[in-house]
């Protein structure tokens, strides 16, 4: 399984433990809360449901709604299929969400796995958090080297777009230390402190999705450049 399959097969998971939905409604949720997957289309999002219904992971039910059940013999075509995530969907997806290895600190699937910390422990989303700073520590330091050197032989325009690349990484960085403080201190992104036991993280009900409109976070992650 490639690495981008590998994250729409996570959020779809984390989408559908949220509530059951029709593929239309997955591709519109996709595309506006989580903005790596704008380029998604129905070719790319079709197989990966077939594949997670294949593995038992999901289950195909015809929609119930009354305007399903009218426009199918109208329209001559088959009432939408609505997904449903199975036990074993949702034990699998738990599973993927305490992994931390170094492929949760990329750009693509930190989006993907920030988007679902309100589904998340505690421990695993510092243990996160932490390895993107990290991992983007080292990446501006290869950068500040590499203008270093190159800076005398850069034309105003290239070395101005060199700088706002730094910018945007040392902005994340910021973000993330602001992040990584405020899980140590017991609280949530809104400032509340947590009590003596974990957030819940059985129900989703938080919706696992990041607030949007929040102007006092300088970057969304995975804006990164490269």
């Amino acid at each position: 399984m490639g690495r981008r399959s590998g994250i729409l097969e996570f959020a779809v998971l984390g989408l559908l433990r949220e509530s059951p939905m029709h593929g239309y409604e997955l591709r519109k949720r996709l595309n506006t809360s989580l903005g790596v997957f704008r380029a998604f289309s129905y070719g790319t999002l079709y197989p990966c449901l077939k594949t997670l219904v294949a593995n038992g992971w999901l289950t195909e039910e015809p929609g119930n709604t009354t305007e399903d059940a009218l426009a199918a013999p109208l329209t001559g075509r088959r009432a939408k299929i609505v997904y449903r995530l199975t036990a074993e969907g949702k034990e699998h997806f738990e599973e993927l969400l305490s992994q931390t290895g170094p492929d949760a600190y990329d750009d693509e699937h930190f989006a993907a796995r920030f988007a679902f910390f309100g589904q998340t422990s505690r421990d695993v989303r510092m243990r996160v958090l932490e390895g993107r700073r990290s991992r983007l520590e080292e990446r501006l330091e290869k950068m500040r080297a590499s203008l270093t050197r190159t800076r005398e032989r850069l034309d105003d325009y290239t070395l101005e777009l060199q700088r706002h690349g730094m910018e945007s990484v040392e902005r994340e960085v910021r973000w993330l230390n602001e992040l990584i403080e405020s899980e140590r201190a017991g609280r949530d992104l809104k400032g509340s402190a947590e009590g003596p036991a974990q957030q819940d993280t059985t129900n989703g009900a938080t919706g696992g999705l990041p607030r949007t409109g929040d102007s006092s976070r300088p970057d969304t992650p995975g804006d990164t450049a490269t």
